[in-house]
């Protein structure tokens, strides 16, 4: 599974999208776009990736520009990995 498709599969999930998830892709927009994408599905989805990735994300890496769409997100998730 590429990291593109884990990371839509862990937004799915975390924001209960059901059969929405199966149209998200690289240019999907997040922040503004999906009503469910608060501040709350934030943190869960943050918490979701790292135990997916087995990352750890700090608190002064996230920024606004990782949730303009899920290509931002998943660039982000690949650098981490890279780490």
């Amino acid at each position: 599974m590429s990291v593109e498709q884990s990371v839509c599969r862990v937004i799915g999930d975390v924001l209960n999208l059901g059969a929405r998830a199966k149209g998200l892709d690289r240019s999907t927009e997040l922040m503004g776009a999906l009503p469910e994408f608060d501040s709350m599905a934030v943190a869960t989805l943050l918490t979701a990736l790292e135990e997916q990735f087995d990352i750890l994300i700090d608190d002064d890496e996230i920024s606004a520009d990782i949730f303009i769409d899920v290509g931002a997100l998943c660039d982000f998730v690949e650098a981490k990995s890279a780490n």
